[in-house]
């Protein structure tokens, strides 16, 4: 058994080693001879790996040549050596970034990056099919690229311009030299690599002659002068030269964008003149191959009428008024029409419109957007006016009268005035009774007209009212002005209730606020000091009053404050004092001739007290003489209780101004004490033996 965990340790052991003991420490690529090579230059790329292995046994690598992070080379070895990897006779093409990977059992590390660059490429040779031409005929030009690889874009040039642009890798191209003499032909090409291209140099350059093909198109056109609308014109387009090698070639008549008729040698065409302008230019075209000639001539024609002009009396209509539309030529060739007369005609004719003239058509507006067109007619020669469209006026209604927001007395109003219809532009005016004040003139729809006045009396909104007018036969008058004018807060005024009656605890007081102004009118109450009222209410009449019950802590400054739509005011302050209770005043009367009963009786008690003294000592002393050292007097002192006195002089400091007031900051009376209270602490008695 020991065995046998011995020889597994073992081969656990061996297989560990030969697996974790391979380790890659490095890996080099480098470019011999150098990284910056010029063209045909041998390169080789060099890729050298550090690899610490276990045991004598080399393992198979695999080596990986990236360019431009693309694969490029792969191969496996068993080999230590160094890997190479060959450029003979390297390109432009070649130049990139290069990197070496290796892969050893599963490890793998990769090279750094580096980058060859190539200088040098082949001069281009560029080859004609021919070099002698006609006008017309296609060029083949090849551009040859000697010895160059990977990916080719070629460019052909006509002298300074570029003709054409092929590729990648073709390097023919057909192009047709325009126009007649020599053309210096070259070629190009450039290296595509991603994203750089490499361009060479020009290529040889060769000269391709052209001559001009001996084909041209000729245009005849009778007559050529003195032409009107209407005169027929003969036309004729042919070749020059009618050869069997040019029977390909293709004529076209034209007028404008207009085809008249095509054919192969000669066209011949009767055309009717018309004057779509001054001037009448007809064009005879020859396509031969891709030569393309032309002949023109200009023939200059003479109106026979002028487009007519459709016009619409009066100018501006209202809905279902009487129209008149007027349809006429105002140029007219009187010769050549030879008394005949222009027929014209209305496009639509419809049921609400007839005819009432050469020319006049006469009905009444829609309701709705109409479009109308005419037409004059002479010498089966027809032109059509412009479209007239005819937009009828929808009358204005009884404008409506109003004012933004409150009206206040003694400030500017904004009164608003509007038709609910009506075409625009719409004048407003505002009056006053019968005076005009104001003019406003509103070119949108259902935008009112603003007016601005000052109001110095409640009475007189009432005289403005406006009119509106949109072009028609007379102006539509609003009502009068109806609004509420306020009169603003001027003033407000705080007494209290009852006036001089008795302001004290427990008694009832009304604080009664009047004031000036427009009702409906908020007041609130308030204390001086305290911004939160007390109580609020509205009303609709000029006073209103706040009743409560009076307690001490009553006893303040008091306002109110009135408020309507047009603003605020503040009354004057009223400071109300409020007085003790009437029970409170009987007592206090009460407690003061008790205190004084008091006193007089302590007085007497202490009076009898000291008289039977007085006896007792007598009679001790008529029984027991005096020793001879004793004072002849004896002195005896007598301590009075001033409890009695002190209380009534409070009861009488109590009283002091306990009297209920509405003032303005004075004091009361104050009451006193009798005279004959008079505060003793001791009193002495002498008293002889």
């Amino acid at each position: 058994m020991g065995l046998r965990l011995l020889l597994t340790s073992t081969l656990l052991l061996s297989w560990t080693a030969s697996n974790s003991a391979l380790k890659i420490t490095s890996v080099n690529l480098s470019i011999e001879p150098n990284a910056n090579v010029i063209r045909n230059t041998s390169v080789t790329l060099r890729c050298k790996a550090g690899v610490l292995a276990y045991g004598t046994e080399a393992p198979n690598r695999v080596y990986t040549i990236y360019k431009d992070d693309n694969v490029i080379y792969n191969k496996t070895t068993s080999s230590s050596e160094d890997f190479f990897y060959n450029l003979p006779e390297a390109r432009v093409s070649n130049n990139g970034k290069y990197r070496c990977i290796i892969n050893i059992m599963g490890e793998k590390m990769a090279s750094d990056v580096v980058t060859l660059k190539v200088t040098g490429m082949s001069t281009p040779i560029l080859r004609l099919n021919k070099a002698n031409i006609t006008e017309g005929e296609v060029v083949t030009a090849t551009c040859l690229a000697p010895g160059e690889t990977g990916s080719l874009l070629f460019s052909f040039y006509d002298g300074s311009k570029e003709v054409d642009k092929i590729g990648l890798n073709s390097n023919s191209v057909r192009f047709l030299p325009k126009g007649v003499g020599d053309h210096i032909i070259h070629c190009s090409y450039s290296v595509f690599i991603m994203p750089n291209l490499f361009k060479s140099q020009q290529s040889n350059a060769v000269t391709v002659k052209v001559k001009e093909l001996s084909l041209e198109p000729i245009l005849k056109i009778s007559p050529q002068n003195n032409v009107y609308e209407g005169d027929t014109l003969n036309i004729t387009c042919s070749v020059s030269d009618s050869r069997e090698e040019y029977r390909d070639a293709e004529l076209l008549l034209s007028q404008g964008n207009k085809i008249l008729q095509s054919g192969n040698t000669s066209i011949h065409v009767s055309w009717t003149a018309r004057a779509t302008s001054l001037k009448l230019t007809i064009e005879c075209w020859l396509y031969a191959g891709n030569v393309a000639k032309v002949d023109n001539k200009t023939v200059s024609v003479i109106e026979l009428f002028s487009v007519p002009t459709l016009k619409m009396s009066p100018p501006e209509v209202f809905q279902g008024d009487s129209i008149r539309l007027i349809c006429q030529s105002e140029r007219l060739s009187y010769n050549r029409l030879g008394g005949e007369n222009l027929i014209y005609s209305l496009e639509p004719l419809e049921y609400h419109m007839s005819r009432a003239g050469n020319g006049v058509f006469a009905g009444n507006a829609k309701t709705i957007d109409s479009n109308y067109t005419c037409t004059a007619a002479a010498k089966g020669i027809k032109k059509k006016s412009n479209v007239l469209t005819i937009r009828p006026k929808v009358s204005v209604s009884a404008p409506n009268i109003w004012v933004s927001g409150n009206a206040i007395l003694w400030r500017k109003i904004e009164i608003f005035c509007l038709s609910n219809t009506g075409t625009p532009p719409i004048t407003y005016t505002l009056w006053k009774t019968n005076e005009q004040k104001q003019i406003a003139i509103v070119q949108e729809f259902s935008k009112p007209a603003n007016f601005t006045v000052y109001i110095s009396e409640p009475e007189e909104l009432i005289k403005y009212f406006c009119s509106a007018n949109n072009g028609g036969k007379k102006p539509y008058l609003s009502d009068k002005l109806h609004a509420a004018v306020i009169e603003p807060m001027t003033e407000a005024h705080l007494m209290v209730l009852p006036i001089s009656g008795d302001i004290s605890e427990g008694n009832s007081v009304t604080l009664i606020c009047s004031f000036k102004g427009t009702p409906p009118v908020t007041v609130r109450w308030f204390r001086d000091g305290d911004p939160n009222a007390l109580e609020t209410t509205t009303t609709k009449i000029n006073t209103t009053n706040y009743p409560f019950i009076l307690s001490k802590e009553h006893s303040d400054k008091y306002y109110c404050k009135a408020e309507n739509r047009a603003n605020s005011v503040e009354s004057n302050r009223v400071n109300l004092v409020v007085g003790m209770a009437m029970w409170k005043k009987l007592l206090i009367p009460g407690i003061v001739i008790l205190a004084v009963s008091s006193l007089v009786l302590v007085g007497f008690v202490l009076f009898i007290r000291s008289r039977r003294g007085k006896r007792e000592t007598a009679a001790e002393l008529s029984v027991k003489p005096a020793s001879p050292k004793s004072d002849d007097s004896l002195t005896v002192t007598l301590t009075h209780d001033t409890e009695v006195y002190n209380a009534a002089t409070d009861a009488a400091s109590f009283y002091d101004d306990k009297e209920g007031r509405v003032t303005n900051g004075t004091r009361g009376s104050v009451a006193s004490l009798p005279a004959d209270i008079i505060n003793r602490s001791s009193c002495s008695i002498p008293a002889s033996v």
